[in-house]
């Protein structure tokens, strides 16, 4: 189904990269009705998110290619990871263990599929993580994660508390509502787009940011 929904795609922003993206072509994408109606690939199954590589996710992967040290040799956790283009990212950049988050059980042959492409080894795990103690881990990438209200008020103590033990975390973000901006100090801007029924695709620049080593609560 993954194949037959996608399409080997080069983004603007990440030439290195090969990902399997939804194709606007394709009629299941035109609406986001469409996945979810009767007979269709999509019934009983969560939006696509895994289809689509959003902005955030496109800018920490385009952050950690362009600075390595960032992620080089340590363990990363990519949250949320959807198509996986930031733990691919991670894996090229050359760190030592990666395992991607996710609560759709579709984003594991998603981004075992996008993984196998670039010829990296990235673990996905099916599960909520947030809250989770995080003691193998060195390094999160969270790209768009901050959409809505509920969510964002749950990651930021789960994201504060791991800085605070000495963990790194990268936000990526092209500047959502519920972006705690003030809480987080900008490393880099790119221009990209989220390529997805749900936001425009407009060029939009986005923030890659890193939460301080003394974070506010």
């Amino acid at each position: 189904m993954i194949e037959a929904l996608t399409r080997p795609t080069t983004l603007h922003l990440l030439p290195e990269l090969c990902l399997r993206l939804a194709d606007p072509a394709l009629a299941v994408w035109q609406s986001p009705d469409a996945w979810h109606a009767p007979g269709s690939p999509g019934q009983g199954h969560d939006e696509p998110w895994w289809a689509f590589a959003w902005a955030g996710g496109q800018a920490i992967a385009r952050y950690l290619l362009d600075h390595p040290d960032t992620v080089r040799g340590r363990r990363v956790l990519a949250f949320a990871a959807g198509c996986g283009v930031e733990a691919i990212a991670a894996a090229r950049a050359g760190a030592s263990h990666v395992i991607a988050t996710e609560i759709d059980p579709l984003c594991e042959p998603a981004i075992a599929a996008n993984a196998a492409i670039n010829s990296v080894n990235v673990h996905v795990t099916i599960a909520d993580v947030i809250g989770s103690a995080l003691h193998d881990q060195d390094v999160v990438l969270a790209g768009d994660v901050f959409y809505e209200q509920q969510l964002g008020e749950r990651i930021w103590p789960w994201l504060h508390d791991f800085v605070a033990r000495g963990g790194t975390v990268l936000v990526g973000d092209p500047g959502r509502t519920w972006l705690p901006v003030n809480r987080l100090r900008r490393l880099a801007t790119y221009s990209a787009r989220s390529q997805s029924h749900v936001e425009d695709d407009a060029v939009r620049n986005v923030g890659v940011f890193t939460i301080a080593p003394n974070p506010s609560p």
